[in-house]
C-alpha cells in the first residue's frame, strides 16, 4: 500500500495536547505501524506559542497541503476569531482534489469557516455545541457523538475524542488489527462504547426559590422512588393541570415527564459513581421500578450501561 501523507495544521496558541493527538497516532516509527508520513505545518510563521508556555517551530507551511491525503486541523484557538482566509482556501482546495479533512474538537469551527460541513454530518466539543449549531444552521450537528464521518469530512468530540477519531482512520484504512495494536501501544482502548453525552454533567433546573411550584419541586427530588405524573403533581401544587403545566415550563424549560427522566438519570448517575448499590436496588430508588427500565433509559441517553458507566467513575 503507498505512503499515505498526513499534514496536521498547527498555530499559535495552540493546545499541545490537541497537536500531539494525531502525532502519537500517526508519526511515531515503530515496526508494526501503517505506513503514514506525516508533517505538521502552520499558516503562521516563526515560532508558534502553545497555552502550556513553551513554543514549537514548524518548518512547513501551508503548501504541504496540495500534496496531503489527509489533512487535520488538531483544534482552534479562539471560536470567536475566523481562521486565516490563506488556510480556509488550502483546506477547501485540498479538499477538492479528493483529500481527507478532519477537524478534531474545536477544529470543526475551522471546517465550518472553510464551507466544507454545510448540509454535512459533524460534531465538536459539547461545551460548545450549542454556538456551533447557531453560528452554523446548516451543519447537521451531532452532539452526542465522539466523532462522525461525512464522505471525505470527518471531525470529533472534544479532547480525547480526538483519539478515538485517528483510531478510527487507521482502522478504516488498515482494518482493526493495526488501529488495536496502536491503541495498545498508547494505553487506551481501542473503540470506546458510547458518545459524549456521558460526560455532560447534567444540571438541575434553576428553580424560584421560596415558590409553590419551586418547594414542589424540591420535594419530588427527595421523593423520586415513588410515582409521580402530571395529575399527581398538579394537584399537589393545588393548580389545574393546564396551568401546572404552563408554569412547570416556564420554571424548567422542559415537560413534566422530560424533567422526571433527567432527575432520575443524575440520580442514578449520583448512586453508581458513589455507592456499592446493586443496579436492581438503584432502579427502585430512582424510580425506574426494574432493571430493564434503567437499562433502557440509560443507555439510550449516555451510550453505555449502568455498569460499564460505574467502571468509568468509580
Amino acid at each position: 500500500m503507498p505512503v499515505h501523507r498526513i499534514a496536521v495544521v498547527a498555530f499559535d496558541q495552540i493546545s499541545p495536547f490537541h497537536l500531539s493527538v494525531p502525532c502519537v497516532v500517526f508519526g511515531d516509527e515503530r515496526p508494526d505501524a501503517p505506513d503514514f508520513e506525516l508533517q505538521v505545518c502552520a499558516a503562521e510563521t516563526g515560532p508558534l506559542k502553545t497555552t502550556a508556555g513553551f513554543e514549537v517551530m514548524v518548518a512547513h507551511g501551508l503548501e504541504i497541503l496540495a500534496t496531503a491525503h489527509t489533512v487535520i486541523i488538531p483544534s482552534w484557538r479562539d471560536v470567536a476569531e475566523r481562521p486565516p482566509q490563506p488556510l480556509l482556501d488550502a483546506l477547501r482546495a485540498a479538499h477538492e482534489r479528493g483529500a481527507q479533512v478532519v477537524g478534531l474538537c474545536l477544529g470543526a469551527y475551522v471546517l465550518a469557516e472553510a464551507g466544507l460541513l454545510s448540509q454535512r454530518k459533524a460534531t465538536t466539543h459539547w461545551a460548545f455545541a450549542q454556538d456551533f449549531a447557531q453560528r452554523y444552521p446548516d451543519v447537521q450537528l451531532d452532539p452526542n457523538v465522539l466523532y462522525v464521518e461525512d464522505g471525505r469530512l470527518l471531525t470529533s468530540a472534544g479532547t480525547a475524542a480526538g483519539i478515538d477519531c485517528c483510531l478510527h482512520m487507521i482502522r478504516q484504512r488498515y482494518g482493526a488489527e493495526s488501529a488495536n495494536a496502536v491503541a495498545r501501544r498508547l494505553v487506551v482502548p481501542p473503540h470506546r462504547q458510547g458518545g459524549q453525552a456521558q460526560y455532560i454533567e447534567q444540571p438541575l433546573p434553576a428553580t424560584a426559590s421560596g415558590s409553590r411550584l419551586a418547594d414542589l419541586i424540591a420535594w419530588v427530588r427527595t421523593h423520586l422512588d415513588e410515582p409521580h405524573t402530571l395529575d399527581s403533581l398538579a394537584e399537589k401544587s393545588l393548580m389545574s393541570r393546564r396551568t401546572f403545566t404552563r408554569h412547570f415550563r416556564q420554571l424548567t424549560g422542559t415537560t413534566v415527564g422530560n424533567w422526571l427522566l433527567s432527575e432520575r438519570l443524575a440520580l442514578t448517575q449520583r448512586l453508581l459513581e458513589t455507592t456499592g448499590q446493586p443496579v436492581e436496588e438503584i432502579a427502585r430508588l430512582t424510580g425506574f421500578g426494574n432493571t430493564v427500565t434503567l437499562r433502557h433509559h440509560f443507555g439510550k441517553a449516555f451510550g453505555v450501561s449502568p455498569m460499564a458507566w460505574r467502571k468509568m467513575y468509580q
